[in-house]
């Protein structure tokens, strides 16, 4: 399992699988299941399936864990996850908000796309967004790289909401990260990308 030193700020970041689902799972459930219960599976759920709804959004959440079909850089301090960004290709995490005026705007389609940010509480406000992401963009690297997309908040200027609210974090955070502004997509939001190089054997 690749592990990966987020530049310069001290945190272990892991990929999410069978190997750290245990402390996925204890950030999420410390958490309430984050996002109302969602356990990060919304953005895989077009079309919503059959299965989730009898097992459940942990289970199911396991399960696509289990079998490679979901990933997430995962930020440790210590042996604690306290951060993760979600990221898959568009197959794997198909389901985005504004996803139609989305689909009508795409030049290129991405390689990977980044969909979901989640930081505990106690960590907020101190840039774990920033690392989970860098986490990512080295996951994506090392397993050779591409086009990534990400669909952040795009704020008027002094208006700062509620931690929580920001499951994607702001357009100042991904331009801070070297993401180029694209287009506006929906009320309050954009598309961001970057070309992540493949890492050196």
């Amino acid at each position: 399992m690749s592990t990966v030193e987020a530049s310069g700020d001290g945190y272990r970041v892991e990929p999410l699988g069978p190997q750290t689902w245990d402390a996925f799972a204890d950030l999420a459930e410390r958490h309430n299941g984050v996002w109302g219960g969602c356990w990060c599976t919304w953005f895989h759920l077009y079309p919503d399936c059959p299965e989730r709804k009898t097992i459940g959004n942990r289970a199911f959440k396991q399960r696509l864990v289990d079998e490679g079909r979901a990933h997430a850089a995962l930020v440790f301090d210590g042996d604690v996850a306290v951060a993760w960004c979600e990221y898959g290709t568009v197959e794997e995490l198909p389901n985005i908000h504004h996803r139609k005026e989305w689909e009508q705007g795409v030049v290129r389609m991405p390689d990977y796309r980044i969909t979901c940010l989640f930081v505990d509480r106690r960590y907020r406000r101190k840039g774990m967004a920033a690392v989970a992401v860098r986490g990512a963009l080295q996951l994506i690297s090392a397993a050779g790289g591409g086009l990534v997309e990400s669909y952040p908040h795009d704020l008027a200027p002094g208006k700062r909401p509620s931690a929580s609210f920001l499951y994607n974090a702001t357009r100042s955070m991904y331009e801070k990260l070297g993401f180029s502004y694209d287009r506006p997509k929906g009320k309050g939001n954009c598309v961001m990308s970057t070309s992540v190089p493949p890492a050196e054997a």
